[in-house]
């Protein structure tokens, strides 16, 4: 393996290293929003809680990305009442939309890159934004992401690049 391979995998339900990287991915996104709400509507605009679902399921599969997906919001709103109850359905289409979408295009692309990576930002930004306005009625609620999360989607972008070429070897 030279120095530019990256391992990326497709875990099972039945391999124990699933629900291991599910659990600490869901732990980031657990400790992630709470770092960001330190900033004025930081999560709002960082969108904090996706950010360890992009990595989970790019890196191991759509599998580990699922169970971070559903885990890290309904933690987060049962531990610290955030997100709300009343947009906990809409955040969670996005994070299963990002979890499937982030293991579709590392399985297409087979490498970790700045193209796949935004290509997964935008279908689950507007797959979600769509999915969002059917469930509140909302067009301005369902595109706020758009308006104010634009930092979010950059953290998610570069970081997460960024990470996943960190943790490559893994």
């Amino acid at each position: 393996m030279n120095a530019t391979d990256t391992k990326l995998y497709s875990l099972g339900y039945s391999d124990t290293k699933t629900y291991l990287f599910a659990a600490i991915f869901a732990a980031g996104n657990i400790l992630l929003p709470q770092l960001c709400h330190f900033i004025p509507r930081g999560g709002f605009i960082l969108l904090p809680i996706y950010f360890f679902t992009l990595i989970a399921a790019y890196k191991f599969g759509w599998k580990a990305g699922l169970l971070t997906a559903v885990a890290s919001p309904l933690a987060n709103s049962l531990l610290f009442g955030m997100p709300a109850a009343a947009v906990l359905p809409a955040i969670l289409l996005k994070s299963v939309v990002l979890a499937l979408a982030a293991a579709f295009m590392a399985a297409r692309f087979r490498k970790v890159a700045l193209l796949p990576i935004l290509l997964t930002i935008a279908v689950y930004q507007c797959i979600g934004a769509l999915g969002e306005w059917a469930i509140t009625g909302s067009l301005a609620a369902a595109l706020q992401d758009f308006r104010i999360g634009i930092p979010g989607m950059l953290l998610q972008l570069f970081g997460g690049w960024a990470l996943l070429k960190a943790i490559r070897r893994i």
